[in-house]
């Protein structure tokens, strides 16, 4: 099957947890489930899913620190569902970055509806839907396989071209070096990010006016790269 997009679904309650995993399958999502917020930190800094149900209730840490702690490092969309319907904690969950609140119970196709709105908003989500990706002078071309700058090609390898990409359809979130190299190399790979830094300086080399300051690609620091929206 090919997945379009990736949900996190972060419920430690193993029946609402399966549900919401069982409606989302239905329309082609790459699932990820975590039933506590430290397991949640961990899938979203190995697999970067593209966006995330968030249960405030869980065992390990409150939603709202959890919240507090994704936004930290990357701008996934994140919608909460929570049985908690004090104004207080919507007001709390949209201030810290939360991109929706939703009140349980919820019926299926509010939810549904709810995520496509929320995927038709996020410009990083787009952009994975979209034929090309556009920054600045910079146009990636997906069906092509093109990158070109003020209309010049650059010449670009097979996985120099496959890591721009992967940051471009991903564009304004982190993507760790671990799931660089795994969506590049493959699985068995040693993790081992040399192979990595070696082709983003080439890449850099070829898309950068002043690698120094760059105006497409940026260093997460001990984390990874980011397209910049």
């Amino acid at each position: 099957m090919s997945f379009k997009y990736s949900l996190l679904i972060i419920e430690d309650e193993p029946v609402s947890r399966e549900l919401l995993k069982s409606v989302f399958a239905n329309y082609s999502f790459r699932i990820y489930t975590a039933s506590n917020g430290m397991n949640a930190l961990r899938i979203i800094k190995d697999y970067s899913p593209d966006m995330a149900l968030l249960d405030l209730g869980l065992p390990d840490i409150d939603g709202l620190r959890l919240l507090r702690k994704i936004r930290t490092f990357t701008d996934m969309p994140i919608i909460v569902v929570s049985a908690r319907t004090d104004e207080k904690d919507k007001v709390a969950a949209l201030d810290l970055g939360a991109d929706d609140y939703m009140t349980k119970p919820i019926g299926t196709a509010e939810l549904i509806a709810r995520v496509k709105n929320v995927i038709r908003h996020s410009a990083s989500l787009r952009s994975r839907s979209a034929d090309y990706f556009r920054k600045g002078d910079m146009i990636i071309d997906y069906k092509r396989q093109r990158v070109t700058i003020e209309g010049n090609d650059v010449r670009l390898t097979r996985n120099e071209y496959s890591i721009v990409e992967l940051l471009a359809k991903n564009a304004g979130k982190v993507i760790t070096y671990d799931y660089i190299i795994k969506s590049i190399w493959g699985t068995s790979t040693d993790g081992d990010n040399r192979i990595l830094r070696v082709n983003m300086t080439n890449i850099r080399k070829k898309i950068e006016k002043d690698t120094a300051n760059p105006e497409y690609i940026i260093t997460e620091t001990g984390r990874g790269y980011r397209m910049i929206l």
